[in-house]
């Protein structure tokens, strides 16, 4: 079994805020920063220095993946349209 992060973020108190607010903690933009900083704290621990260059991209990989998806898909069923100057 991994072993779990307690450390959220580089000063630890981001746990506390998603104990706190929840959800809408770990949404978006702050939800990406936290996952991007859990996933360099798991694979620094596991591997070293080298998790300090791969972890993150590892950690958000699905999140990445899935924006550029549905991004595509929007582009092509939506229309396109000029800003009026």
């Amino acid at each position: 079994m991994l072993q779990q992060v307690y450390c959220y973020g580089g000063i630890g108190i981001y746990r506390y805020i998603v104990d706190f607010a929840g959800c809408g903690a770990t949404v978006p933009l702050a939800g990406f920063g936290n996952l991007l900083a859990k996933g360099t704290i798991q694979k620094v621990q596991e591997n070293g220095l080298i998790g300090a260059f791969t972890g993150g991209t590892v950690a958000a990989a699905g999140g990445i993946a899935a924006a550029v998806f549905f991004g595509y898909i929007a582009s092509l069923i939506s229309k396109p349209k000029i800003k009026k100057q």
